[in-house]
């Protein structure tokens, strides 16, 4: 329930507040008054989009602020689910910056516009002419049925299994579009893959090649110069390993003289015993130096191969070359695998299909099982509202499953005796419109527990005795819910609880919208105004203190 509004710096309202009865409020004004902008921000508090062209001072934020109580709708699962701190009072509120950038707060939690819409959903329902226009489309009308029966918790399950069996649809619809795809190049693919394996590449190999190569285009300068080393360290008649040796040998005499010349024969037999090995690996390594000429081929022949699938390719290393080998082939494997996966996903599908129709099926059983209530329930209502003669008819077909369901409804309805019913959007006039969407509201008020029900100009084309009768029900539905009605009629205006007027002040160059509660003589002369003009007769207040009257 809307406990208050506070609105400030939105269009053309400056500042106002309104705190609506727990029950039945009313709330009129001229056109152009700003009823409407009202809507507006509350349309805010809900989760609707803004920029900054609301505001009415450009150099100041917009707030919008609504307190609600909650405490008897059973809203703490929900609060829990999105982590949001809950109050029996709860306050949303809205800020939009000068640069039109928004802020929402739930209990003064920051919140994103989602966050608001789900929350809105279970607070307050509003009803616009725009809404009522809806009421011809076969989908608005399969929604009332199922909030009339009840059906969710079969509407939810049947969802899921469609939205399953939908997925996994798509999901061989996209197989077999990549597999045509693929098909094209699958040949190619396959050359390329071959090509790699054949090439029995390994990690490091190219560098190897290159290193070997080198050695065997230059084997008679690197065996000349290594041959020529080792001739010095070990193999002429002055070697050097000779040399050291004979050094050692002198130092050794004399080392035991002072610990300088033992540790100068330490380092010496160090370097002696490394030279020995230098001289042994120079000697090996001379050994394996041999020029090949067919040997240098084939090693030209080997890099060649790599130099040229590694421009083929545009990659820079034989490890680049190996991955691509891999997932080459792993693509030519999920080729191969194709079939097996299309045979898995249509038993998917079938399984899918046929959880679907059956969940479907269940829901179009109650939604028929609905439709004669629903019906009866409606034309007892349209004595009330001037339609004794109406008449409602649902025609129903089965269809291929659907986000909705397997259900296709069309509402048929005739306001007179002896005239077959048709389609509502070819029959119903404006005010028979208005008429059948409140019967709706009327009867889903208690299926939909919702605290605040909002209708706007829901009396279109209505007037006279039929709007007494909309009144007398709004009043039964405000025993259950907070009803807020917007209304250019003096009989809606003369029965609520609390009647607020909308209304325009002008101050200098601009002009703002306000709202004021209506009590004692300033509701008779505003509901004698909207029966009789700006300068309204004694004829038209007597009438009006008539309407005011509890028994009227």
């Amino acid at each position: 329930m809307l406990n208050s509004l506070l609105i400030k710096n939105f269009a053309l309202i400056r500042h106002l507040e309104m705190t609506p009865s727990p029950g039945f409020n009313i709330i009129t004004g001229e056109t152009g008054a700003g009823k409407s902008i009202m809507l507006g921000a509350i349309g805010l508090l809900l989760g609707n989009r803004a920029d900054s062209k609301t505001l009415w001072q450009k150099e100041a934020k917009c707030v919008i602020e609504g307190s609600f109580n909650i405490a008897d709708y059973q809203l703490q699962p929900l609060f829990e689910s999105h982590d949001w701190e809950y109050h029996p009072e709860t306050i949303i509120r809205r800020e939009i910056n000068i640069n039109g950038k928004s802020r929402a707060f739930i209990n003064d939690s920051p919140v994103n516009l989602e966050s608001l819409r789900a929350l809105g959903r279970n607070l307050l329902d509003i009803h616009s002419q725009h809404d009522t226009l809806q009421l011809g489309a076969q989908q608005f009308q399969l929604k009332v049925i199922d909030l009339y029966g009840q059906h969710q918790e079969l509407l939810q399950t049947y969802q899921e299994h469609y939205s399953r069996w939908e997925t996994v649809t798509n999901q061989k619809r996209e197989l077999l579009e990549q597999s045509q795809e693929q098909q094209k190049e699958a040949d190619y693919r396959k050359f390329l893959w071959e090509e790699l394996s054949n090439a029995q590449l390994r990690a490091g190999e190219q560098q190897e090649l290159e290193d070997n190569l080198q050695v065997m285009e230059h084997a008679e300068e690197i065996k000349l110069q290594l041959n020529g080393s080792l001739q010095l360290l070990d193999q002429a008649d002055a070697n050097i390993q000779e040399q050291l040796a004979q050094s050692l040998r002198m130092l050794e005499r004399i080392s035991h003289f002072s610990k300088d010349y033992g540790a100068l024969y330490d380092r010496l037999s160090s370097s002696y015993i490394e030279i020995q090995d230098i001289a042994g690996e120079l000697n090996h390594l001379e050994q394996q130096v041999q020029f090949n000429p067919s040997e240098i081929e084939e090693l030209k022949g080997r890099l060649d191969l790599i130099y040229r699938l590694q421009q083929k390719h545009q990659v820079q290393t034989v490890e680049e070359l190996i991955q691509l080998g891999d997932d080459l082939e792993s693509q030519q494997q999920a080729m191969d695998n194709l079939d097996q996966t299309l045979m898995a996903l249509e038993k998917e599908i079938e399984a899918a299909y046929n959880k679907t129709l059956q969940g479907g099926q269940q829901l179009s059983n109650a939604r028929k099982k609905a439709f004669q209530s629903f019906k009866e329930h409606m034309q007892a209502l349209f004595p009330q509202l001037g339609m004794p003669d109406g008449l409602l008819e649902i025609d129903h077909k089965i269809l291929e499953p659907a986000n909705t369901g397997l259900d296709d409804v069309v509402w048929k309805f005739s306001a007179s005796k002896g005239i077959p019913p048709k389609a509502l959007k070819e029959v119903a006039s404006g005010g028979e419109y208005s008429r059948l969407m409140f019967c709706v509201k009327y009867i889903l008020a208690d299926k939909v527990a919702l605290p605040t029900i909002l209708f706007d100009e829901i009396d279109t084309g209505i007037s006279g005795e039929i709007a007494l009768q909309m009144v007398k029900m709004m009043q039964e539905m405000s025993e259950n819910h907070q009803v807020i009605t917007i209304s250019h009629l003096p009989q809606f205006a003369a029965k609520g609880e609390h009647h607020y007027l909308v209304y325009k002040e002008s101050s200098g160059e601009t002009a703002t919208t306000n709202i004021r509660r209506l009590q004692g003589e300033d509701r008779v002369a505003a509901v004698a105004q909207m029966l009789g003009g700006n300068n309204p007769s004694e004829i038209a207040y007597a009438n009006a203190k008539e309407l005011l009257e509890p028994s009227n």
